[in-house]
């Protein structure tokens, strides 16, 4: 798509998102949004340094957050009561709190609730049926 300009991380840049990114998100939709529920998600697994999440967050939507964008959303995280950090070493770790654990949860709920369908109907079968079908008339 020539020309595109591809918000990332909230900010203008004119590139094309296969130059930046190996798993760029389709292009008739803005996938930035779910970063808080992304990075609660992610805590329920284990407890994760700053960029440790980052890290999981670029495998997982192709494309990384820059600490301007993870850092802010950790602070609001732990102010809100979601997470509480300690450090190790020079690394701050952050787990989930109780309450947000519970937060996760419901969040997790809504997420199927709103979303489900979408997963019902597209769901691994469609995905390799799409792959396989032959691009252009």
């Amino acid at each position: 798509m020539a020309g595109n300009i591809f918000k990332c991380i909230g900010h203008p840049i004119d590139i094309e998102m296969e130059d930046c990114c190996e798993n760029p998100p389709p292009g008739c939709c803005d996938m930035r949004g779910l970063l808080s529920f992304t990075i609660l998600w992610l805590l329920t697994k284990k407890d994760m340094y700053g960029q440790e999440i980052a890290d999981e967050l670029g495998r997982m939507r192709g494309t990384r957050p820059n600490p301007g964008t993870i850092y802010p959303a950790l602070s609001d995280l732990e102010k809100n009561g979601h997470v509480e950090t300690r450090q190790e070493g020079r690394k701050k770790i952050y787990t989930l709190t109780e309450q947000g654990r519970r937060g996760a949860v419901e969040a997790c709920e809504y997420f199927c609730r709103a979303y489900g369908e979408i997963f019902k109907e597209y769901g691994p079968e469609e995905t390799q049926q799409t792959q396989d079908a032959p691009m252009g008339p």
